[in-house]
C-alpha cells in the first residue's frame, strides 16, 4: 500500500530588519519556531528576506542608488557563512524544512551578488541552493544570473521540494524543468512590489502564477512573499513621490495552493504574519489521471526541452606545469 507524505506547511508573509543582517536572522529564527510550535514541518520564507529588496533600484537613478548597493553587498550573506549556519542550526532544532530567500555574495568575484534561495533540512543539512536565473527588469542594477545546474528538486520526506524566485515563477521552461523532476510541493518566493505599473495587481499576479503551476502540475506552492513597512519606506524614500510609490496597498500576497489550483490556505495580502495549510501528497494522484503533463499526457517523441545543469565556470585554466623561480626558467643561465 502506497504511503504518501502529510504534513503542514507555512508561509512566512514578514518584512526584513531592513538591512540589518543580525536582527534579520534572529526575526528568521523565532519565526520559525513560531512556525514550529503551529505543526508546521515546512517554513517557507520570501525572496531575499536576508537583508532585504533593493527597492532603490525602482525609485533612484542608478548613481543616486549606487551606495545603496554598497550597503547591500556589505548586509549580504555567504551560503556557507554563519548566517545560514544559524538558520540550519534553527530547522534542526525544530525539525523543519526551511526555504530561505537570501543575497548571496559570490564567493570569488568581490562586488558580486546572487538572489538566491537555500533548501534545508529538517536535520539542519544544506540540501541546495538556487540562484535566480534572470534578475527582472531593474534587478539587473543589482544581481547577476545563476546557472542552471540549481534547476533541482530535493527528495525529502515530506515529498520531490523544489522552488523559483518571483519572477521566475513566470517561466514556462524553468517551471517544466522542475516539474519533471517530478516536484510534489512548490515554494513560490516573491517580494512586496508596490512599485508596478499603475494597471499591474500584485497580488492578482502572484495568485494567477501559483494557481497555474499548481494546476499545471498537479501540486502544492507554497507562496511566501515580503511584506514593506513603514519603517523600510522611511529608509529608502528620498522624496515624496518615492514615498507615494512605496506606499502603494495590495503589493505583497502569501498562501498555499493545491493540486487543483485552489487556495487552502487563508489568504495574506499587505500585513505581515503566517498562512498555514495541511498538506496530503496523496491528492496529486488522481487528477494526473486527466492531465498528467510530465508523464502520459504529453509527447515526448514531438516536444523535448534540454536543460545545461552543467556549472558555468568562469574562466577555464590550460596550464603547463609552473617551473621554480628562478632557475627553471626557460632561458636562465
Amino acid at each position: 500500500m502506497a504511503q504518501y507524505p502529510r504534513f503542514r506547511a507555512a508561509a512566512v508573509q514578514a518584512a526584513p530588519a531592513f538591512l540589518d543582517t543580525t536582527a534579520t536572522i534572529d526575526k528568521a529564527v523565532a519565526l520559525i519556531g513560531e512556525a514550529s510550535r503551529a505543526g508546521a514541518q515546512l517554513v517557507v520564507f520570501p525572496e531575499v528576506f536576508v537583508p532585504g529588496y533593493p527597492y532603490w533600484n525602482w525609485t533612484m537613478t542608478p548613481l543616486q542608488g549606487s551606495p545603496w548597493f554598497q550597503r547591500l553587498f556589505d548586509a549580504s550573506v555567504d551560503a556557507a557563512g554563519p548566517e545560514v549556519a544559524q538558520l540550519c542550526a534553527a530547522a534542526r532544532e525544530h525539525g523543519t524544512f526551511v526555504v530561505m530567500g537570501i543575497n548571496e555574495r559570490d564567493p570569488v568575484s568581490l562586488g558580486t551578488l546572487y538572489n538566491s534561495l537555500v533548501f534545508i533540512s529538517d536535520e539542519g543539512r544544506v540540501l541546495g541552493v538556487h540562484r535566480k536565473l534572470v534578475p527582472t527588469w531593474a534587478e539587473k542594477l543589482t544581481w547577476t544570473g545563476g546557472d542552471g545546474s540549481s534547476l533541482r528538486v530535493y527528495e525529502t520526506k515530506i515529498g520531490r521540494l523544489g522552488g523559483l524566485a518571483c519572477g521566475e515563477n513566470t517561466n514556462t521552461l524553468a517551471r517544466f524543468t522542475l516539474l519533471a523532476q517530478g516536484e510534489n510541493v512548490h515554494t513560490a518566493n516573491y517580494i512586496a512590489l508596490p512599485t508596478a505599473p499603475p494597471d499591474y495587481d500584485m497580488v492578482e499576479a502572484i495568485k494567477v502564477r501559483a494557481a497555474a503551476h499548481s494546476f499545471e502540475g498537479k501540486l502544492f506552492t507554497v507562496v511566501s512573499c515580503s511584506a514593506i513597512t513603514p519603517e523600510i519606506v522611511d529608509i529608502v524614500a528620498h522624496n515624496d513621490e518615492s514615498r507615494s510609490i512605496l506606499e502603494r496597498k495590495h503589493s505583497a500576497f502569501s498562501g498555499i495552493f493545491g493540486p487543483d489550483g485552489r487556495l487552502i490556505s487563508e489568504p495574506l495580502i499587505d500585513v505581515e504574519g503566517i498562512a498555514y495549510g495541511d498538506i496530503d501528497i496523496s491528492a496529486c494522484v488522481q487528477p494526473k489521471q486527466m492531465h498528467d503533463i510530465t508523464g502520459h499526457y504529453n509527447r515526448f517523441d514531438v516536444f523535448q526541452l534540454h536543460v545545461n545543469r552543467r556549472p558555468i565556470n568562469r574562466i577555464t585554466f590550460h596550464d603547463e606545469q609552473v617551473p621554480d623561480w628562478p632557475d627553471q626558467m626557460p632561458g636562465h643561465q
